[in-house]
C-alpha cells in the first residue's frame, strides 16, 4: 500500500513530513510513504505579514486542495498553522505528542531579554509576540521579521535586529541554535505560545478506513486534549491571525493549566486569564473561558486591535 503525504517544501515542513513518514513505515511494514511537495503561497510571499496574504491558512490551503483533488491521502501540518475550520471532505484526525512549546530569545549582542537596553530593536511579525513584548517593555522597538528561518537568522547576524523571538522547536529540529551566541528560552508565563505550538496535525481525506487507522496511530491523547481546548477557545472567540491572541493549555499531574491573553498589538488594553482544572473536568474549558472573556469585552477589544494592526479585511477560513 502506498500513502502520499502532502507537505510544504520548507526545511522544517520536510523534516516534519519525513518524521511522520518514518513513523508510519516503522509501524506498518506493508506501507510505503511518498511525499507530494507543494510550494505554498505563505512560502512564496516573504515580504508581507501573514495577516495581509490570507493568514496562516495559506500554509495549509494548497495542501488541502491537493488532498481534495485526489493527489494526496494525508497532510502533515504544524498544528499552529491549521485553521479551526476544516474543509468538507477532510478530517484533522490526530495531533502528535507536543514537544517544547517555548519561544526563544536570540541575540548576537545581549544575553537575555532583561538585558536589552531601552529602545532595542526586536524582530517578530507575530502580533501575539508583539503584544506580550510591548506589554512588558513598551520602550522596545518591535520590527517586522519575515522570511524562512535561515533568512531570519541571517538578518539577526547582520545586525538588523538587536534580538529576535522565534519558536524554539523549529530551531531545535533543524539544529540551528549552535551558531547563535545568546539563546534563552522564555517561560510560558513570560511568553504564552499560540494555539497548537510544537505539535503536528495529521489531516486526511475522509472515507478510507486504513488511512484513518494509520493517522489515528500517530495521536497523543494528552496533547490532543490540550490542543482541542486551545482550538475551542480560538474558534469561539473568532480570532484570526490579525488578532493578538495567546492561548496555551498544559497538563501537569491530573490538572490542566490553561493560559490565555489577548489585547492590542501595542501591548495596551490586555486581557489575561489563567485557569486550573482537573483533566476530568477540562473538556469545555476553552469554550467557557472564551464566553467569560467575550462577556468582559474581548470581541470589542479584538475589533479595535484589528484596526490598529492592519487595514485589510480579516482573512477567510481563520
Amino acid at each position: 500500500m502506498q500513502i502520499t503525504i502532502a507537505t510544504r517544501v520548507s526545511d522544517l515542513a520536510l523534516w516534519q513530513a519525513n518524521h511522520i513518514k518514518e513513523r508510519i513505515e516503522n509501524s506498518y511494514s506493508d506501507v510505503e510513504v511518498v511525499l507530494n511537495k507543494i510550494v505554498s503561497s505563505g512560502d512564496k510571499i516573504l515580504d508581507k505579514p501573514l495577516a495581509l496574504i490570507g493568514g496562516k491558512g495559506h500554509f495549509t490551503k494548497e495542501l488541502e486542495d491537493e488532498m481534495l483533488m485526489g493527489n494526496a491521502d494525508m497532510a502533515v501540518h504544524s498544528l499552529k498553522d491549521v485553521p479551526t475550520y476544516i474543509p468538507e471532505g477532510l478530517e484533522l484526525i490526530a495531533v502528535t505528542q507536543r514537544e517544547d512549546q517555548s519561544d526563544i530569545f536570540l541575540s548576537h549582542k545581549y544575553a537575555s531579554f532583561d538585558e536589552l537596553p531601552e529602545g532595542a530593536v526586536v524582530g517578530t511579525t507575530s502580533l501575539r509576540r508583539r503584544m506580550q513584548l510591548l506589554q512588558k517593555r513598551p520602550d522596545l522597538k518591535v520590527k517586522d521579521l519575515r522570511g524562512n528561518v535561515n533568512t531570519r537568522l541571517r538578518k539577526l547576524a547582520e545586525g538588523e535586529y538587536d534580538a529576535i523571538i522565534l519558536a524554539y522547536i523549529g530551531l531545535h529540529r533543524l539544529n540551528l541554535l549552535k551558531d547563535i551566541p545568546f539563546t534563552k528560552k522564555l517561560s510560558l508565563d513570560m511568553m504564552i505560545p499560540p494555539m497548537g505550538q510544537a505539535s503536528l496535525g495529521i489531516e486526511i481525506v475522509q472515507g478510507n478506513a486504513k488511512i484513518h487507522e494509520i493517522a489515528e496511530s500517530l495521536k497523543d491523547e494528552d496533547t490532543y486534549i490540550c490542543t482541542q481546548i486551545e482550538r475551542d477557545f480560538i474558534s469561539k472567540i473568532g480570532a484570526g491571525c490579525s488578532a493578538p491572541v495567546a492561548c496555551n493549555a498544559v497538563i501537569k499531574s491530573d490538572e490542566v493549566i490553561f493560559r490565555v491573553m489577548l489585547g492590542s498589538p501595542n501591548g495596551t488594553n490586555v486581557m489575561h486569564e489563567k485557569l486550573v482544572v482537573k483533566v476530568s473536568e477540562s473538556k469545555d474549558i476553552g469554550l467557557l473561558l472564551a464566553d467569560k472573556m467575550i462577556g468582559n469585552g474581548a470581541l470589542e477589544l479584538l475589533k479595535d486591535a484589528e484596526k490598529i494592526a492592519f487595514k485589510k479585511d480579516m482573512p477567510q477560513r481563520l
